[in-house]
């Protein structure tokens, strides 16, 4: 949602300061001033209030804000004070983003407690000269003082089809301020999908094959819209505990996690993987020629191991990305890792091969279970990070330089996803769903998205019956790469809910698949729990047993085969959307052995272009997931160009999947191809 600005100004108390300010809140509720006086209330949507402040700030005007924080733009210039948590256990600061903006700690007032009794309700007093025209970004959490005048910025919804920031390749055209900031984080109502709402007058679809996950595509059908569930493979699990490096936490141990990329020049399928249980093992590699038999590698890194992080480096998660139209060849793989516990500064790295990481780079602070993933469509990475509204969630951070791009402060992070009033809770449990993760990948003309719904119960129930967590994985879907529609709620990879190596805890580990012919690959890892280990001898418990054993399984889907049209014995209909494209091959994806699926072409007036009818249309009949649509009477559709069209399909006793308009005769789409496979040298179908 775009927004525009009404001024309301705000008439403060008298200050001998000039310092006046444009104020635009990020969080709920609304921005007023006050005296800082002893119980003064400090924040907008908060009851904390001020102890005794010290006699050198006291009776100054404050901004009482939402406690999420505050952008600002100077209108007149004046000294403006900020005060924040020092950086100490529990405390939420944004001490070191006050410097990176310009401001001085000031050494000669000393820290003080701003309300409650707690080490991390105290604050240090930082102060800044602040030119008109200066912007400042503050997050959660600062208070503001010293300001002679306030006019605030009142956010006003603008409609989406205004937007006029960046442009996208399929047309959609997003807000100038973006990342969009207009989440609501007490709301339980799904996340607003507007480009569903409004979608492009004229969709491009230059980009990949064309998908019917959502409604983005269609204009008018009378067929049925059918999702599908990938098959988990029979051989399961197909990477389980073997090594000492696997068994090194002194529990069972196990592999989890799975991140599995394509590697072109070696034509070998790449597993990264945690070793050795989560927070308490490291990562590993593990390679394979078709995806379903892997070898563990010696390596030098941990010599006589798989071992590809460091020795001592326990991450507690990670993302990792081969960045292979990067330049620098020794950055050719990007990673990032998390460590365990409390929200604190996580680590990008580069590596020339996937298994020697340098430039350790310390990030902005972090929840452990966060991620890391690209989106090629706009060429950003995108930080997954857990936060806490809703229970756990995400908030989100992009960057255009990898490593430049990896320090930021609290302020530069926006609420994304969470779970919602959809999300059906377990029968018998007691427990609100939680996004526990979230990991994307570009597949095609859409980022893919993995949400990993926590079902419960609670770690404590969890940890005394020596049992996981119930967390399964469903898909979601992105045009924007901000929005994510959920379409179909069931777990795409749900857990067995029995005995057996994937009770609970089934987690991917970034990457969500890869393309083997015919078919994605979805890799994934679940837990058993050790309900034998779980009481001691001595009658302590071992909360650890919940995480243990792991192991690692295979699910798979066919190409596109996320949703389909289906039609029964009459033929049934699908129009598009206006769409230009510059290709000129036709190409579908399509199961109808005993029936039959044709195309015709519209134009602007909604009349039949010639000879690009159904009659003239060769029928397609047969399974396929890749095949030419022709039409007798045109060699191809080149005439048409860069010409807004619809595209009409009758489907007879069969279902659809995908259409696409190549610029080769071989039907190559020119999107991408997630974790790739045999056949791609990159991450385009080119």
């Amino acid at each position: 949602m775009k927004t525009f600005y009404c001024l309301l100004p705000l008439l403060t108390a008298h200050c001998a300061a000039a310092l006046s300010l444009e104020i635009t809140p990020r969080g709920t509720g609304t921005c007023t001033t006050a005296a800082f006086e002893t119980g003064s209330r400090l924040f907008a949507n908060r009851d904390y209030t001020l102890a005794e402040p010290p006699a050198a700030l006291k009776g100054m005007t404050f901004l009482r804000a939402p406690i999420e924080g505050v952008k600002l733009r100077c209108t007149v210039p004046g000294e403006v004070v900020a005060l924040t948590p020092p950086d100490v256990p529990r405390a939420t600061s944004i001490a070191s983003a006050l410097l990176a903006q310009g401001f001085s700690k000031d050494a000669d007032m000393p820290a003080f407690q701003l309300f409650g009794t707690n080490a991390h309700e105290c604050v240090a007093v930082y102060r800044k000269n602040l030119t008109t025209g200066e912007t400042l970004k503050l997050g959660k959490w600062c208070v503001v003082l010293g300001l002679a005048h306030a006019t605030v910025n009142s956010v006003v919804n603008k409609p989406w089809p205004e937007n006029t920031g960046e442009r996208l390749d399929n047309n959609i055209v997003l807000p100038e301020e973006w990342p969009p900031e207009d989440i609501d984080t007490k709301a339980d109502a799904p996340m607003p999908v507007p480009y569903l709402d409004h979608p492009p007058k004229i969709i491009r679809i230059d980009t990949g094959r064309q998908l019917f996950v959502d409604t983005f595509l269609i204009d008018t059908t009378d067929l049925l819209h059918m999702y599908h569930l990938p098959e988990k493979h029979p051989g399961n699990p197909i990477l389980t505990c073997e090594t000492a490096l696997e068994r090194q936490t002194g529990i069972v141990g196990g592999v989890c996690r799975p991140c599995v990329w394509w590697h072109p020049e070696k034509q070998l399928f790449y597993m990264w993987y945690q070793a050795g249980t989560y927070f308490r093992g490291t990562l590993a590699l593990a390679t394979s020629a078709d995806g379903v038999h892997w070898t563990r590698p010696a390596l030098a890194v941990n010599p006589g191991t798989n071992q590809v992080l460091p020795p001592g480096f326990q991450p507690d998660s990670y993302g990792l990305v081969p960045d292979w139209a990067c330049t620098d060849a020794s950055q050719r793989f990007k990673l990032f890792t998390t460590r365990p516990g409390l929200p604190q500064p996580a680590f990008s790295w580069v590596s020339a091969d996937g298994m020697h990481w340098t430039g350790q780079t310390q990030t902005g602070a972090v929840g452990d279970r966060s991620s890391m993933f690209y989106n090629p469509f706009r060429k950003r990475w995108i930080y997954s990070i857990r936060s806490s509204f809703r229970g756990r969630s995400r908030h989100y951070r992009e960057c255009a330089d990898f490593l430049a791009g990896a320090a930021w402060a609290d302020s530069d992070t926006v609420p994304w996803l969470a779970a919602d009033r959809l999300d059906a809770p377990e029968p018998g449990y007691a427990h609100t769903p939680q996004l526990y993760n979230f990991d994307a990948v570009a597949y095609e003309s859409v980022m893919l998205g993995f949400f990993e719904l926590h079902r419960g119960p609670e770690n404590k129930h969890c940890a005394r019956m020596g049992l996981p967590k119930l967390n399964e994985l469903s898909f979601g879907y992105s045009r924007d790469g901000f929005h994510f529609a959920r379409p179909d709620r069931r777990a795409h990879i749900p857990a067995s809910r029995k005995d057996d190596w994937e009770r609970g805890f089934v987690e991917s580990g970034g990457n969500i698949c890869v393309i083997a012919g015919d078919r994605l690959h979805f890799y994934y890892s679940g837990c058993r729990g050790n309900m034998e280990g779980a009481i001691r001898p001595d009658g302590s418990l071992n909360s650890q047993c919940m995480y243990d054993p792991n192991a690692i399984g295979l699910a798979t889907l066919r190409r596109d085969g996320f949703a389909s049209l289906h039609a029964g014995a009459s033929t049934g209909h699908v129009t598009t959307r206006p769409v230009v494209f510059s290709g000129k091959h036709l190409f579908i994806n399509a199961d109808c052995p005993q029936g039959e699926l044709r195309a015709e072409i519209l134009g602007a007036d909604g009349t039949v272009i010639e000879p690009f009818t159904l009659a003239n249309c060769r029928p397609f009949t047969g399974d396929k997931t890749r095949a030419p649509l022709t039409w007798q009477g045109a060699d191809d559709l080149a005439a048409l160009a860069g010409k807004p069209v619809r595209l009409r399909f009758g489907l007879r006793r069969g279902a659809f999947y995908a259409f696409w308009v190549s610029r080769d005769a071989a039907g190559h789409s020119g999107g991408y191809v997630a974790g790739g496979g045999p056949g791609y040298t990159s991450h385009r179908d080119l």
